[in-house]
């Protein structure tokens, strides 16, 4: 073996035993008492959450009344394509079928929707 073999050897070999002597030297933190924690939790300010996740209360209203026009419109279309299917007889049904099921689907979003955002839980 080389002589810087040697001593990297024998400084390593000394390096885990010097190590508890180093960490000796430092004191030992103290321990919080349950006062101080709670402390630090009321001087902590509430945490912001992020932009992606808070939404407005103006932008769910507008969000809302967006959901809220489509629903009219398809209510109102619905309605217009079934009196000419019942009335005039037009051969309309599918179309007919096509604008309720979108309508109830829509109505059911707008309502989980404004229980979800607006409903105190």
């Amino acid at each position: 073996m080389s002589s810087w073999l040697r001593a990297l050897l024998a400084s390593s070999l000394l390096l885990p035993a010097y190590l508890p002597l180093c960490l000796a030297d430092d004191a030992p933190p103290a321990a919080p008492n349950g006062t101080q924690i709670l402390e630090e939790f009321s001087r902590q300010q509430p945490q912001r959450q992020a932009r992606a996740t808070t939404i407005a209360v103006h932008e769910r209203q507008v969000i809302m009344f967006s959901i809220g026009t489509v629903l009219l419109i398809l209510l109102v279309s619905t309605a217009s394509v079934g009196i000419a299917v019942a009335v005039f007889g037009k051969p309309l049904f599918l179309v007919h079928m096509i604008l309720a099921g979108l309508t109830v689907t829509v109505a059911i979003v707008h309502v989980i929707v404004g229980v979800v955002w607006f409903f105190p839980f």
